[in-house]
């Protein structure tokens, strides 16, 4: 009998997501308001309504055996009515509490023992010098992603104007990592606590935001295993159903940090698409449906992930360039659907490497971002 799983957001995670649905013989059924959202084009059918609308979401649950989500931005208070009625969401609404605010999140790793930067709550100018040095870091507490509310503070003027424009008490403060190299890793566990780890990626950020990935990362067998075992922590601790994406920080004297982590797929495990036994969108429609887990296996020696993002306003779907891309060999292009603005994740591409091109993935990445940015 074919399951139903309901995801409560319709961009191009969903859209990945119901890709592997048909192959698990999955029904995907999307909750979204935008119908221009990826997700729209491929799921079984829409739920049209904003994600953060629990009325819609009952109705959802009642075409659905289980609910899952494409991103955090829910309303958790409204949700968890709807979870004492009966409604099945995985990842529970528990393991998702501590998770949605990053101060609370900070707070929770910090409880079960796990590295984290330096962190506190906005006090006072004064407070913030004597615990911090520039520069310091500012996030939002929630709703902030792909750099959005995130701020790098590099002195007392550009923190006097920052606190003019926003209201700074509600932001998140850490000390600034001058970190070595980011490091990415998803994992999954199941119902019954079967988990899957998939291998330590190194991701670049510029400006907040991710231009590529490298997997396997170049670090250290003891490295591997620090992040690996802190995985491995997550999940258990918070008995999660599904996938979740974690980000690290490595530093010049290989101290491994916990930066955030993503209760859901994530950017950092796009290369599993093509470059995995099992996506992280299969494996999490396994994992959430009741199905043992998938080998997480590389299907080559590396694969590197490159996001095309948006340089223009634009509604070209730039054939040309996702062509030109497509003559790398062992190339894969993945494109949205959405229309251009300055950066906009529209799509992403993965290249296989054989264990000499291993060495050469930076080389591989330079040579994409000059066909699509040029």
């Amino acid at each position: 009998m074919d399951k139903r799983v309901g995801v409560i957001g319709g961009g191009q995670l969903a859209w990945m997501m119901a890709q592997e649905a048909p192959k698990l013989n999955i029904e995907l059924i999307v909750q979204t308001s935008a119908q221009d959202d990826p997700a729209v084009s491929r799921a079984k059918q829409i739920i049209w309504a904003d994600i953060d609308d629990a009325y819609a979401t009952a109705k959802l649950a009642t075409l659905c055996d289980v609910i899952t989500f494409e991103n955090e931005f829910i309303n958790l208070t409204a949700l968890q009515q709807l979870a004492q009625q009966g409604v099945c969401f995985r990842p529970s609404l528990n393991a998702l509490a501590p998770l949605l605010d990053k101060y609370n999140q900070r707070s929770f790793l910090q409880q079960i023992n796990l590295p984290v930067p330096k962190f506190s709550l906005w006090s006072s100018p004064d407070d913030l010098m004597a615990n911090y040095e520039f520069p310091l870091v500012l996030k939002a507490r929630r709703h902030g992603y792909d750099g959005q509310g995130t701020f790098i503070v590099k002195d007392l003027e550009t923190l006097a104007a920052l606190a003019q424009r926003i209201p700074v008490a509600e932001l998140l403060v850490e000390e600034f990592i001058p970190f070595e190299r980011e490091l990415g890793i998803i994992a999954a566990r199941n119902t019954w606590g079967e988990i899957a780890i998939y291998p330590v990626t190194e991701t670049f950020q510029k400006n907040q935001v991710c231009h590529w990935t490298i997997t396997p990362a170049d670090v250290d067998q003891q490295v591997r295993q620090e992040v690996t075992a802190i995985a491995r922590t997550i999940l258990e601790q918070l008995e999660v159903v599904g996938v979740f994406g974690i980000e690290f920080f490595l530093t010049s004297d290989n101290r491994v940090l916990v930066n955030e982590i993503a209760p859901r797929t994530h950017n950092s495990g796009h290369y599993t698409l093509d470059g995995c036994d099992t996506s992280q969108f299969a494996m999490q429609l396994r994992a959430v449906s009741g199905l043992s887990l998938g080998s997480t296996n590389l299907k080559a020696a590396g694969v590197v992930m490159i996001n095309l993002l948006g340089y223009e306003e634009s509604e070209s779907d730039y054939q040309v360039k996702r062509d030109r891309i497509l003559e790398i060999a062992h190339s894969f292009v993945h494109w949205y659907g959405k229309t251009s603005r300055p950066g906009r994740k529209l799509g992403h591409a993965t290249v296989l490497l054989d264990t000499e091109q291993l060495t050469q993935a930076e080389s591989i990445i330079s040579q994409i971002e000059s066909i699509w940015y040029e």
